[in-house]
């Protein structure tokens, strides 16, 4: 695989897990659920309401 088609599989897969993280928030919002993520280090639960898309 050259360079150039090594950068393009990783910008396909990156653009690729940015719109399920997108489509994930979204669903989680119409549930009105919270997700699990990691800030500064510690694990916590935030509203997906509180969450830019």
């Amino acid at each position: 695989m050259s360079p150039a088609e090594s950068d393009q599989l990783v910008a396909k897969i990156t653009e690729g897990v940015k719109l399920a993280v997108r489509r994930l928030i979204e669903r989680t919002k119409k549930e009105d659920g919270e997700l699990v993520i990691s800030r500064d280090g510690k694990i916590v639960r935030v509203k997906a309401r509180d969450l830019k898309t």
